[in-house]
């Protein structure tokens, strides 16, 4: 039995390895990348000495899928918690502390605001829920026009913007409430009053587990563990040019013939390879808009006097090229024990891929010198690497849950195709860890039925 995997990021790996779990030794499971590596937009490499995640560098920790799956590869050692510090927020040019009680930047109460926005827009939050508020049932908007109406563009801007940039490398007026924030969409379903009453029934109750986690040495040692468990062949530097219906399976050019296959491929890519055997598929991923991104890893003398706080989010608007830091020697204690002080800047947003095309040189020297402005100390790394996300986030756009249902139903006859992704049912490590172990029980499922 053959097996291909297209797309070697975290979803096609963990489909191979769920594969191999399935239909064991026996089955010739491929994993074949474009690109020259495998892991995706998440990569480990080394600075100063020592491993650093490039991209995703932690995970809902209230997700159980990674710490199953560490725990599953005997990684259990690897588990580590941040710090609890919280985040920054610059904007006016001025670092506030990041609201509290909030889902996603969008406030519960006004007095959390307080001081990141003026008087006019306190009294804007305060006074919401007295101000007629209308909500269709099933209706979907962009984050943007949902809160700008009712909290005001400073919310937006300075709270809102902030978070879902670091999330999705987009701004609340590329995201939709619906797939972004499901839990409002449903106490806005339910006939809440007013929006700031689903933020508050929206929000996660309180809980003193931890809200994240990571590898302590980085998501490397995941990709590696994975890799080595699922006995996968990985063919890389070579792209899928056609995906084909044949008389006992598919045909994967230029692979050949296989008995099933896992389009584990960025949204733009799962359109073209769809476009003639699931037309409506492959129209409902073409939709999906991708973000670019670049990060800058910094290692600072140790003594630097960073502040002591988690990062420093962007407000939109501000006068900066980097839209987020994170502190990552205040935000992880086993990054802390370092002999250097570590610090990630992020670039680029949704229409703005800009960064991307400056030398590792500039954005090395844009990321150190806002960081100096936000910190208000020199900056003076050590040593800096430099790492460029090209297309690297699917944006969840208003009618994004719409777009997925028709994908997932348009493919749902075709026996023997699964598609895993992050732009399916959500962009974190724990969502692509379920996608892929759904699209590996979906081909064990229909390659059974077909040996039976």
């Amino acid at each position: 039995m053959r097996i291909a995997v297209v797309g070697g990021g975290i979803s096609g790996l963990v489909a191979a390895y769920r594969l191999r779990q399935r239909l064991g030794e026996g089955a010739d499971i491929v994993v074949l990348e474009q690109g020259a590596r495998v892991g995706g937009v998440l990569r480990t490499r080394e600075l100063a000495g020592e491993p650093l995640d490039l991209g995703a560098e932690a995970f809902v920790g209230r997700r159980p899928e990674v710490i199953e799956l560490m725990g599953e590869l005997g990684l259990d050692e690897q588990l580590v918690r941040p710090a609890g510090k919280r985040p920054l927020v610059w904007a006016r040019g001025v670092a506030h502390p990041l609201p509290g009680r909030t889902l996603m930047g969008i406030p519960s109460e006004a007095e959390s605001l307080r001081g990141l926005v003026d008087d006019a827009t306190l009294d804007q939050v305060a006074t919401e829920p007295d101000r007629p508020f209308h909500w269709e049932p099933g209706a979907d908007v962009d984050v943007e026009t949902l809160v700008g109406e009712r909290f005001g563009a400073q919310v937006v801007r300075r709270s809102v913007d902030p978070l879902l940039g670091g999330v999705y490398a987009g701004t609340s007026a590329s995201i939709g409430v619906r797939a972004a924030l499901p839990t409002l969409a449903a106490a806005l379903d339910r006939g809440a009053p007013s929006l700031t009453e689903a933020v508050r029934q929206a929000m996660p109750a309180p809980s003193s587990a931890p809200v994240f986690g990571g590898l302590r040495d980085g998501y490397g040692a995941l990709l590696e563990a994975l890799i080595a468990a699922s006995g996968a062949r990985l063919v890389t530097n070579l792209a899928a040019t056609r995906v084909a219906r044949a008389p006992r399976g598919w045909v994967v050019d230029p692979l050949g013939a296989v008995d099933a296959v896992v389009l584990a491929t960025p949204a733009p890519i799962t359109a073209r390879l769809l476009h003639y055997v699931a037309p409506e598929a492959a129209q409902a991923a073409a939709g999906i808009e991708l973000a670019s991104s670049a990060l800058v890893a910094m290692a600072l003398p140790k003594d630097t006097p960073l502040p002591d706080n988690s990062g420093v989010l962007v407000a939109t608007g501000e006068p900066l090229r980097a839209k987020a830091f994170t502190l990552s020697s205040r935000k992880w204690p086993h990054l802390a024990a370092r002999d250097v002080a570590l610090v990630r800047a992020s670039f680029g947003r949704l229409g703005d891929d800009t960064p991307l095309s400056w030398s590792d040189e500039d954005l090395i020297a844009a990321a150190t010198a806002d960081l100096a402005t936000v910190t208000g100390i020199p900056i003076n790394p050590v040593a800096a690497i430099v790492q460029r996300w090209p297309g690297g986030l699917p944006q969840y756009a208003p009618g994004h849950t719409e777009r997925i249902v028709t994908l997932e139903s348009a493919l749902a006859p075709l026996d023997g195709l699964a598609v895993a992704g992050a732009y399916l049912h959500g962009v974190g490590v724990p969502a692509c860890v379920a996608s892929g172990t759904a699209a590996a029980a979906r081909l064990a499922t229909s390659l059974a039925a077909r040996v039976d």
